[in-house]
């Protein structure tokens, strides 16, 4: 499922990232034409995510914030960025939201 979203640079496409109610999960997803591995966790300190490109760990242990960029570096090696967005206010993920709730989504690119 794809969804737009304006910046200040126009209109950026944003695809949004099949997620369960669970919570722990692990999912391999083709972005941008990469393999992209995401695994997503709930501790008691909050929702966290780490990131794989092509069998290597890029990133791990970033903790989920609404509408905060997740990689937030070109420089990491991802061809794009994740944020979680709350369709029903602004809080910060958890587990029993995950694809209904709080949205997973990917911009590809840096801007």
């Amino acid at each position: 499922m794809s969804t737009s979203s304006s910046s200040s640079g126009g209109t950026a496409d944003l695809v949004m990232i099949p997620l369960a109610s669970t919570a722990a999960q692990m999912l391999r997803v083709t972005l941008s034409g990469q393999s992209i591995q995401i695994a997503v966790r709930q501790r008691s300190t909050g929702l966290y995510a780490d990131f794989w490109l092509a069998n290597t760990r890029l990133l791990s242990g970033v903790l989920c914030q609404d509408r905060t960029w997740l990689v937030r570096d070109e420089a990491i090696g991802l061809p794009g960025d994740f944020t979680f967005a709350d369709t029903q206010g602004t809080q910060d993920p958890t587990y029993d939201g995950l694809g209904s709730r709080y949205l997973l989504l990917y911009r590809a690119g840096w801007t």
